[in-house]
């Protein structure tokens, strides 16, 4: 039965949120400790103990986030640094032919966006659609949209990206079951939304690269594109095999205690990516003649995008702790049960509709987690809430606007007016999230 009152509480929240981030463009971090307060206060909790729950939902949710988007922001610095995104999507394209380039291009951005932030790796891989543009004449399109379609499922979809971790985290769901789901329904997202689409598109929107201004960069300086692929691959690895070495596909008398122990502490994502960061900053800097001054500044620099990250993600935890603590999560995951309402659908209209209002996929992400965790009880599986992980990570991915940066990134970068970009990349966006809702309600239909 709804208590009116404790969802009046959530329902007044959710809207202050929305004002003041639209409205008056208040700091997410601000918006969200706000909007948290209020649904205490108006849910009747006594004031001391809305102040020990902000402190406990920032607690919770930092132990975990903080050092795992630390960690993976600077081991993507350290990649960017060294050109490996350049050297693999110059192998891929290469190999696969310019007949083939969108294929190449499409998985060049899935594996690239796995370490580097999604903006600064369209960034950096950008020259490369423009010298595509300039050889074969065609429409930029056909090599942008599934560039952009790579980018954008790993950075929302895929550990150790900041969004899907911090998900994870808020529904206390294990990061091995959500990359390896993340790959399953990111695979056809990938391809529908990417070369498929981007076949349709660029025969009706004829776009032309802009004209060369500088000379093309020397490319023989890059690292060995096996050694980019073992490194990004080594905390994926790591943690996906604690997942399944740990779980019921592998017979407890297979492994013995103590070997299971030492398998959980290297798999964790904490050991996982210090690993992969101690193996980076060796051999794409150190043993390449980087100085030592210079990894200290790039590493040090790849910290401040964390934090924003990392603070957005703990006021996340406290607004979910608020509607923990209120009751309101219960209360609301009674009623949902009762109507038959599948959370998986909730999660992923949740996090559709704050991306739509708002803009920010990761602000999207972050409180469809928020209003969602409260929802889950002791019975839900660890694939139930990874696959509640990917439906939130597909919802706030849906129709980016004028809203979002993302937007206007795409726009400026391609030379695309509003109307042209609205037809290509907020379609992109569209596809691949419903695609990608679409894998996770089939997989959650049969596991």
């Amino acid at each position: 039965m709804l208590d009116y009152h404790l969802l009046f509480a959530v329902f007044i929240g959710i809207i202050i949120l929305l004002v003041l981030i639209l409205k008056f463009k208040i700091q997410a971090f601000i918006g969200l400790l706000i909007t948290s307060i209020v649904v205490g206060i108006v849910s009747g909790m006594e004031p001391l103990i809305i102040i020990e729950t902000i402190q406990t939902g920032m607690g919770s949710t930092l132990g975990f986030v903080a050092i795992v988007v630390g960690l993976g922001a600077m081991f993507g610095a350290i990649l960017e640094h060294s050109g490996g995104a350049e050297a693999l999507a110059n192998y891929l394209l290469n190999k696969f032919g310019a007949k083939n380039a969108s294929w190449a291009l499409m998985l060049t951005g899935f594996f690239v966006a796995i370490p580097v932030f999604f903006d600064v790796a369209f960034i950096i891989l950008v020259p490369l659609v423009y010298s595509l543009q300039r050889k074969t004449k065609k429409s930029l399109l056909l090599y942008a949209i599934p560039l952009l379609a790579g980018l954008a499922i790993t950075h929302s979809f895929i550990p150790p990206t900041p969004g899907p971790v911090a998900v994870a985290d808020i529904l206390k769901a294990d990061l091995g079951w959500v990359i390896l789901f993340g790959f399953i329904a990111g695979i056809p997202s990938a391809v529908l939304s990417g070369p498929v689409f981007a076949r349709f598109i660029s025969a009706k929107i004829h776009v032309k690269a802009p004209k060369l201004t500088a000379p093309p960069l020397n490319t023989t300086s890059y690292p060995a594109v096996g050694l980019i692929l073992a490194i990004i691959g080594v905390p994926i690895v790591l943690i996906v095999l604690n997942t399944v070495l740990n779980s019921s596909l592998v017979a407890a008398s297979a492994i013995s205690e103590n070997a299971k122990k030492w398998l959980q502490m290297i798999g964790h994502p904490f050991l996982a990516l210090l690993l992969a960061n101690i193996i980076a900053l060796y051999l794409l800097g150190i043993r390449r003649g980087v100085a030592k001054e210079t990894l200290l500044k790039i590493t040090t620099k790849s910290m401040s995008t964390a934090g924003i990250i990392i603070l957005l993600t703990g006021a996340g935890g406290v607004f979910k702790q608020m509607l923990v603590n209120t009751g309101a999560g219960e209360m609301l995951a009674n009623y949902f049960a009762s109507a038959g309402i599948s959370m998986i659908v909730i999660a992923f209209i949740a996090a559709a509709l704050v991306r739509i209002l708002q803009g920010s996929a990761t602000v999207a992400m972050i409180t469809a987690a928020g209003i969602t965790a409260p929802l889950l009880t002791a019975h839900v599986s660890e694939i139930d809430k990874a696959l509640l992980v990917i439906a939130i990570a597909s919802g706030a991915s849906i129709l980016s606007h004028v809203n979002d940066s993302g937007f206007w990134l795409v726009s400026n970068y391609l030379g695309l007016n509003e109307k042209e970009t609205f037809k290509s990349w907020t379609v992109m966006t569209t596809i691949l999230s419903l695609v990608g809702f679409i894998t996770v309600g089939i997989i959650s239909l049969v596991s």
